[in-house]
């Protein structure tokens, strides 16, 4: 089994696209700037649905196209989250070459995020995998509401599991389980996870946490023990869904690499550098962000080195 932990920053994407403060592209262009300086090399950029919808994702095709301009010779992947065939349109001609899709396990989450079913989507998502697939997209799928739904309550289990072997068969190179409310818990995720991994490919499923119940590092504690090694968070724990009432930020990636390297688990990103990223936030947002690692460690970042790369 891995020692490494994949992160995938979707700081940029579902972390800012919550924030009722505009963030301006330049900033934005900034923060992925110092992302990739400090070792980040799966960054999810941005999505690319309708402004009204999200008024924060509203430069999407800028910060796109200005990102792979800046950093397209670089081995980093920078992948734009889309929905439906315009979105796919539109990310493909800024020259975004990894895009994810999504699928919600329950049908009102889907109806009121998508407004397609479920049954709709995984028929939207197939064709849209299959143009990726001529296209040479890479392609990314998350299983929304994996866990819970803020509507229709707990998700089934095998209703999760089906949906996802549903999503497999149509070769996905990574599925995304997802906690969108952060209200699963530590037994349920490695529960869940061991089925999944038992049934499809363990390398290639990644776990999405919110932390709103303060049980996020937790959750990934139990999913690396089931085997995960790909996970979602998000610098400064910033995060939250404009559709998923009661969802808050997403697992800071701080905290989730403080801990990697708590366990011996390398990560290869620079844990000093990632709180460059963290202040500048703060002054763009107007408000104190951070993961749960922030009062230790500025309480002993003035007097003990930083750690190394991690």
């Amino acid at each position: 089994m891995s020692d490494y932990l994949k992160i995938y920053e979707v700081g940029p994407r579902d972390g800012l696209q919550n924030e009722p403060t505009l963030i301006a592209t330049a900033h934005k262009i900034q923060m992925v700037d110092k992302l990739v300086a400090a070792g980040l090399q799966h960054i999810e950029l941005t999505s690319f649905v309708h402004p009204k919808a999200v008024p924060q994702m509203a430069d999407a095709d800028e910060v796109m196209a200005t990102t792979l301009a800046r950093h397209g010779d670089q081995p980093v992947s920078f992948t734009g989250l889309v929905f439906n065939q315009r979105g796919y349109d539109r990310a493909l001609a800024v020259g975004c070459h990894s895009m994810a899709f999504g699928v919600a396990v329950s049908n009102t989450f889907s109806q009121k995020n998508t407004r397609m079913t479920t049954q709709e989507a995984l028929t939207t998502t197939r064709t849209l995998l299959e143009q990726a697939s001529r296209d040479g997209v890479r392609s990314r799928v998350y299983l929304i509401t994996a866990w819970i739904c803020p509507f229709e309550g707990p998700t089934p289990s095998q209703r999760t599991i089906a949906v996802a072997e549903e999503l497999w068969q149509m070769d996905v190179a990574e599925m995304a389980v997802a906690d969108t409310i952060g209200h699963a818990n530590p037994l349920a995720v490695g529960r869940l996870m061991e089925q999944l991994g038992r049934r499809l490919d363990m390398d290639k499923l990644a776990v999405h946490l919110h932390d709103t119940q303060a049980l996020g590092l937790a959750n990934a504690t139990t999913a690396i023990q089931a085997g995960v090694r790909i996970f979602d968070t998000s610098v400064g724990g910033l995060g939250g869904c404009p559709f998923a009432p009661g969802a808050a930020g997403n697992l800071a990636t701080e905290d989730l690499v403080f801990a990697a390297y708590k366990m011996g688990l390398g990560t290869g990103v620079d844990f000093d550098k990632l709180w460059q990223i963290i202040y500048d936030l703060e002054a763009w947002i107007g408000r104190p962000v951070g993961g749960r690692i922030r009062p230790w460690w500025e309480s002993v970042c003035a007097t003990e080195p930083a750690p190394p790369l991690l």
